[in-house]
């Protein structure tokens, strides 16, 4: 019984992630605590294949962004602003490959002599463990922000979240859930009321 514990709540933890991942970069040495107004630059022309060109996304994405940075301590201004915000929402067609299952030694389990995704028991033998039986489409989702020092005119902070979409209407539904976790990368943290 202990064993089997051993490979399902793994699965479970797994299973709970977000489907979301979350990549962050800033410039070194840059003081984000002098920032204390903000306002938007144009959205970049998105190659959303129209899943963002709308009020709808545009609105999720902007509400939930200035929620965020308001809870950050910085304020909207539009004279004179201390950071320019721009966001690009991009969805794609990429490529992942599909591995097959079964054999003497392939149900369920970490394979530690694989170096590609898989699962499975043992050395890696069996029928398609260790190797893509295929490949399959999907599209990709990335909600890009990035902050501009508005006097020296550059970059000082970019974030992305990227994950599978399936629907436009799934992707729209779940930019605030995105967003918030592209604004956590800010490097200053959320202030929230209790």
């Amino acid at each position: 019984m202990k064993r089997l514990l051993l490979y399902i709540v793994p699965l479970m933890v797994l299973a709970s992630c977000s489907s979301y991942r979350y990549h962050t970069t800033k410039m070194e040495g840059t003081d984000f605590s002098q920032y204390r107004t903000y306002s938007w630059l144009p959205p970049v022309d998105s190659l959303s294949k129209s899943y963002f060109d709308n009020d709808i996304a545009e609105a999720n994405i902007l509400e939930t962004a200035n929620r965020e940075l308001e809870a950050r301590g910085l304020t909207y201004s539009k004279e004179n602003p201390d950071l320019l915000f721009r966001y690009v929402a991009i969805v794609n067609n990429k490529k992942r490959p599909v591995y097959g299952g079964g054999g003497p030694w392939g149900m369920w389990g970490y394979n530690p002599w694989m170096w590609g995704p898989g699962w499975g028991w043992g050395f890696g033998y069996g029928w398609g463990w260790n190797r893509p039986v295929g490949e399959e489409r999907y599209r990709a989702g990335h909600i890009i922000i990035e902050a501009r020092d508005r006097r020296s005119n550059k970059v000082v902070w970019q974030a992305r979240g990227s994950g599978e979409v399936r629907t436009p209407e799934q992707a729209i539904n779940k930019l605030s859930e995105v967003v918030t976790g592209v604004m956590e990368q800010f490097p200053v943290e959320a202030r929230r009321s209790r």
